[in-house]
């Protein structure tokens, strides 16, 4: 890509027309925007740009469509407009239509996006689509595809710990990412000295390797187009991220919602709107005999022209429908033709661990799909596979570009992919989000971000991701080694959330979460790993669908519903009550949490009239909450007893085995509770 230098002097008529046309429609939408709150037609929030008009005008133009990935924020509407979105796109937004581009009226108004240009749908996380800027940016080198990804936010974003981790990341990967700092001294109201001891906050960056850093005066249109031209240079040629920090002027409030008169005196917001970029624009293009003012006029009649009819079509365009609420949360997922109920009749073969099944089920996709790639904490180091050797020997077949370890930053782990599934439909992607699932904390943010990906864009995106976790107790683990989180990650909707209890299973799933769109939690009983009594025989193609529950034990005098660790300690359970009392007792092993399988649930409760709901984690605020739940308002009159619920007491899991013993549920509990409502 060629040096550019550009001036008044330099740049062509043509050109500066056109900006300037950019820069007054950009401007009169700003101005309107709060017009349509006051009349209660939308635009319930809206953040002004003006004072960013310089480098918003670069950060569009450099951008090409289907070749670079923009990530704006949402105060970037002029540089969607620059980049080429129509006043009636940017109105549709506004006021929530069903034809607005970035999501058909789901997301918040001023977050404007086109997913079929490359212009991303971002969320209202300030900073957060920094991770998924470098996972694209991380998909494009791995390809060796052109174009640059371009994250774009507040200076008062990169306080955010994630910020810090894409960048970090981003200058250790060597990808091609720029990062666009428009900085107007304020978080809201928040002055920059409460967020950061330098000046510049592109200078607590300074010390990254592989990082070039630019600054600029974002309120000037050539300085700002010579600073993005030299970064996506730099970033094309260097395969290097760059940051660009913007000096800008915020001229007005925050937000419709903010008054800045509260924190900035009469002096301050003068000198603001003294510094307006277009009016200084347009002096430069007076000044230098370019144009007249006369031919200024005609072009801001040209543009309020476009505005006004913009306005007329957009208002009677339609709004969205409320049934279509359902569309868009989950993605399809992968159907199974051979395996339709997720069973198999196969009785021969060697059995194999639950660790095997999922080291070997993860090669053979690896080899389905040479678009599928893992990454996480410690898993590709020489001989060792993760911190459970789940991992290993992939590196080994797969290279360095497919599987490869990650920092100790699950925000990353999770970030990335999300963002890097972004850059190619048929990418696959497994992530070991945390060594432990009680560490994934940190990427919960993340998570949320996956989970409402396609039904924020209306259909338009769907984030392919595995996330695997190690969960549960039962190896003396205690704190952040020994927890099981599935009670939360099931508050939310478009996630799917498995937890197998067989090996057979184990690999039947993860091989359907793989191929299937959208995203995963496959929470893994690391104290099965190796456990005898997870052994199965496992058929080479074996796929497990979502929401289909499996019957260990048939048995019609109690249902017990589990999953994970304490499946294996029903079957016991249930063996020993029908020797010692001739009861038969059903085990039904739920295998998937979300989508759950109502109907099995439902038909073993009205067979045997007696439900026990058991699992590891806790019974207050637990999974198993829900399962009762169902069972009282769906096949209540079929009950003979109450719900009973076995798990965890209301305590962190202790360290020490004789702590851990008493708080996990074990073969004792659950005879006990089996017996209490046989004899109810």
């Amino acid at each position: 890509m060629e040096r550019k230098e550009y001036s008044i002097q330099t740049t062509d008529k043509e050109t500066l027309r056109k900006w300037y046309y950019l820069m007054t429609l950009g401007r009169k939408l700003d101005d309107r925007a709060p017009n349509y709150l006051k009349q209660a037609l939308g635009w319930s929030y809206h953040a002004p740009y003006a004072g960013h008009d310089g480098i918003q005008l670069a950060i569009g133009q450099i951008f090409e469509k289907n070749v670079d990935h923009l990530f704006p924020y949402y105060r970037d509407m002029l540089t969607v407009i620059s980049a080429g979105l129509t006043a009636e796109e940017i109105i549709l937004n506004g006021i929530s239509k069903a034809g607005d581009p970035a999501s058909g009226g789901r997301h918040m108004s001023n977050h404007f996006a086109k997913p079929e240009w490359n212009i991303h749908n971002v969320s209202s996380a300030t900073g957060n689509h920094t991770l998924h800027a470098v996972g694209v940016g991380r998909g494009i080198k791995k390809y060796n595809a052109p174009g640059v990804s371009i994250s774009s936010q507040g200076e008062s974003s990169t306080s955010e710990g994630y910020v810090f981790e894409a960048i970090n990341g981003a200058s250790n990967e060597k990808l091609p990412v720029i990062f666009v700092i428009q900085d107007n001294h304020y978080g809201i109201s928040v002055p920059k000295r409460d967020q950061t001891a330098n000046y510049f906050a592109a200078e607590n960056y300074k010390g990254i390797k592989n990082l070039r850093i630019i600054y600029c005066d974002g309120k000037n249109v050539f300085d700002s187009m010579n600073a993005m031209t030299e970064a996506k240079r730099h970033a094309l040629e260097k395969q290097e991220p760059v940051i660009v920090h913007a000096s800008t002027i915020r001229m007005h409030s925050h937000s419709n919602s903010d008054r800045h008169d509260l924190y900035r005196d009469d002096n301050e917001r003068f000198c603001a709107l003294a510094s307006d970029p277009l009016n200084r624009f347009r002096i430069t293009l007076i000044k230098s005999n370019t144009f007249t003012e006369e031919e200024l006029n005609e072009i801001d009649k040209t543009a309020q022209a476009e505005v006004s009819s913009a306005h007329k079509k957009v208002i009677v365009a339609a709004d969205p429908d409320p049934a279509s609420i359902f569309n868009f949360v989950t993605p399809e997922p992968f159907v199974s033709t051979k395996y339709p109920e997720g069973l198999h009749t196969q009785a021969s073969g060697e059995k194999w661990k639950l660790i095997k099944a999922l080291n070997e089920t993860l090669k053979a996709e690896f080899r389905h799909n040479p678009n599928t790639f893992i990454w996480g904490q410690d898993v590709a180091n020489k001989d060792k596979g993760g911190i459970f050797n789940v991992t290993k020997g992939l590196q080994q077949e797969f290279g360095k570009e497919r599987v490869f370890n990650a920092p100790i930053a699950e925000d990353y782990i999770v970030g990335t992919a999300n963002g890097m599934s972004r850059f190619r439909d048929d990418i696959r992607i497994i992530v070991e989000g945390a060594e432990f699932a009680d560490y994934f904390w940190p990427a919960m943010e993340q998570l949320v971000e996956l989970s409402h990906e396609y039904w924020r864009t209306n259909g338009q995106f769907s984030p392919n991701v595995v996330i695997r976790l190690a969960s549960g107790g039962y190896i003396g683990g205690g704190l952040y080694h020994s927890q099981t989180i599935e009670g939360s990650m099931t508050t939310f909707p478009g996630l799917r959330v498995v937890y197998p209890s067989y090996a057979d299973d184990a690999a039947g799933l993860l091989r359907t979460a793989i191929r299937s769109k959208g995203p995963t939690i496959f929470m893994e009983p690391k104290s099965l790993y190796n456990d005898p009594a997870a052994e199965a025989i496992v058929p080479e193609d074996f796929e497990v669908p979502f929401g289909k529950a499996r019957i260990r034990r048939t048995g019609t005098d109690l249902s017990i519903f589990t999953y994970g660790n304490t499946t294996h300690m029903s079957v016991e359970v249930a063996e020993q009550v029908e020797k010692e009392t001739g009861k038969s007792i059903e085990v039904v092993d739920l295998r998937s949490l979300l989508p759950l399988d109502k109907e099995t649930i439902l038909a073993s409760v009205r067979k045997t009239g007696r439900a026990l709901i058991v699992h590891e984690d806790k019974v207050f605020g637990g999974f198993g909450g829900e399962v009762a739940s169902m069972i009282t308002e769906e096949a209540f009159t079929s009950l003979d007893a109450p719900v009973k619920r076995v798990g965890s007491t209301f305590t962190p899991v202790g360290f020490n085995r004789i702590l851990e013993k008493a708080i996990l549920p074990n073969n004792e509990r659950i005879y006990k509770a089996v017996i209490e409502l046989l004899g109810f």
